[in-house]
């Protein structure tokens, strides 16, 4: 993919919004709404089959996006702020509420995503810990030790808070 250059303008998700989106368990669109792609700057037909990481914005840190994965991959909800990058370098953040979807045997068979609009004084918690992982990150050479440095620098800072991922978030 062409990496897009950032904008510095920030889009505002309404308090009425919500972007939806599903993917397959490989992060592929097949779903999204109209909000999703008025947000993303993107057509429905620009959108689906792409990786839902179309929209990743650089300030996201990779370790964040592994918990997602990992807890959604175990068949368990997960709440996450996220910032996004719109097409044409805009960015929006996100209250994100990522769940599995399950067929009638109970497997997994793709994922689906609730964004609302975000706690404009959450962002102000959120916003120094991304850039403190994404600094983790940034010390290493090897992106995926840099993912498992920034892992262990978030874990520690949940633990030393005496609080779990899921408590951390949800109490911003």
């Amino acid at each position: 993919m062409v990496e897009r250059s950032l904008s510095g303008v920030e889009r505002i998700l309404r308090d009425d919004e919500i972007i939806v989106s599903k993917t397959d368990l490989k992060g592929r669109i097949t779903y999204c709404n109209d909000i999703f792609m008025h947000m993303a700057g993107y057509t429905e037909s620009e959108l689906l089959g792409q990786p839902h990481s179309i929209i990743r914005h650089p300030a996201m840190p990779r370790c964040a996006f592994k918990l997602v994965w990992d807890t959604v991959e175990a068949g368990r909800e997960v709440f996450a702020y996220v910032v996004n990058r719109a097409r044409n370098g805009d960015h929006y953040w996100v209250f994100a509420h990522l769940t599995p979807d399950f067929d009638d045997a109970g497997q997994i068979v793709g994922y689906h995503s609730f964004r609302r609009s975000v706690d404009r004084r959450a962002l102000a918690t959120v916003e120094p810990i991304y850039a403190a992982l994404l600094a983790e990150e940034a010390r290493h050479h090897d992106r995926k030790e840099g993912m498992v440095a920034s892992t262990r620098m978030l874990l520690a800072t949940l633990e030393e808070k005496g609080v779990t991922y899921d408590q951390f978030v949800l109490g911003l």
